[in-house]
């Protein structure tokens, strides 16, 4: 049988690199870009060297390699920037873009990366079905806009397309700069981890089941937004305080140094009923577990430098 054929962006990012190794487990003939190609990449992977922003070059990947389905996963994600960076315009654009080349090429499923932050966030329990898309930043509102783009426009296109909103997620490979990885370093150094109060509410899921998550809901007929989170909200101060037991420095941890930000929501749950029934997933770490992954990859590397 001919294995189907998928174009992942992304594939370098904190979930692609997740994502790879299970649609090659399934049999997809995977076709990944990016400007670079990465170094140690699976030789299975059919890697394009293509700048997402330049037209030219993406139409002409479509007509080259005519994927049957898509997984749209790269954005700007650099930790403190991409917030309110004028070039999720720029995504926005290319984004639509590409799908119109996908569209065009006998293109069938796509699936994209979006976000919790397009949810009204004066609202603490976030439904798919029933909260208001009200952004506050310009990421939020970018990733909305192309939503409800492509939402309109999906079955003229001739395309089955599903929306995948991201909570919060953690786990090997997330760059620095970020609440898990800042506080495993911190410790490992055996320097103080400076952290808000820690009473806010958060969804966190593992980036594995994250990634696991965005295949299964490809594989499914199912459209428009899906939730990714894991269903469980906690304050992050329980969050911080497990990766302090796990690595025996709960001493360094310092809740209330730093101030809570500006109109920071105190709760933010993930309703997860069509993740969990209709597309059929229940992630595998629990947070436990998941910590425990982390922090163990974490001493490992650290021993090793």
């Amino acid at each position: 049988m001919r294995e189907k054929r998928i174009l992942v962006t992304g594939a370098r990012g904190f979930i692609g690199r997740h994502v790879i190794p299970l649609l090659l487990e399934r049999q997809y003939e995977v076709f990944a870009v990016g400007r670079t190609e990465p170094i140690g990449i699976d030789p299975k992977v059919h890697w394009r060297n293509v700048d997402l922003f330049d037209a030219a070059q993406c139409r002409a990947l479509m007509s080259e390699i005519k994927p049957q389905a898509m997984l749209h996963l790269a954005w700007n994600a650099i930790p403190g920037r991409f917030w309110h960076d004028p070039d999720n315009l720029d995504w926005v654009a290319a984004s639509l873009l590409l799908t119109r080349a996908f569209a065009d090429n006998g293109g069938q499923r796509a699936v994209y990366a979006g976000t919790c932050a397009e949810y009204d966030w004066s609202f603490s329990v976030l439904d798919e079905q029933t909260t208001p898309l009200r952004p506050h930043t310009v990421y939020g509102h970018a990733k909305k806009t192309l939503y409800e783009l492509l939402a309109a426009s999906a079955s003229r296109l001739g395309i089955s397309m599903a929306w995948g909103r991201i909570f919060f997620l953690y786990g090997s490979g997330e760059a620095s700069g970020r609440l898990v990885p800042d506080v495993i370093s911190a410790l490992l150094r055996g320097e103080p981890a400076l952290c808000s109060e820690g009473s806010q509410l958060r969804d966190f899921m593992h980036v594995e089941d994250v990634a696991r998550a965005f295949v299964e809901l490809l594989e499914t007929s199912v459209t428009d937004s899906v939730n990714i989170a894991s269903g469980q909200s906690l304050p992050l101060r329980d969050l911080i305080l497990k990766i302090g037991s796990y690595l025996g420095r709960q001493d360094l941890i310092q809740l209330g140094a730093r101030p809570l930000q500006a109109g920071e929501p105190a709760e933010l749950c993930a309703v997860t009923r069509r993740l969990n029934q209709d597309v059929g997933f229940r992630p595998r770490y629990s947070l436990d577990e998941g910590i425990a992954a982390v922090c163990s990859g974490a001493l490992l590397a650290n021993e090793k430098r």
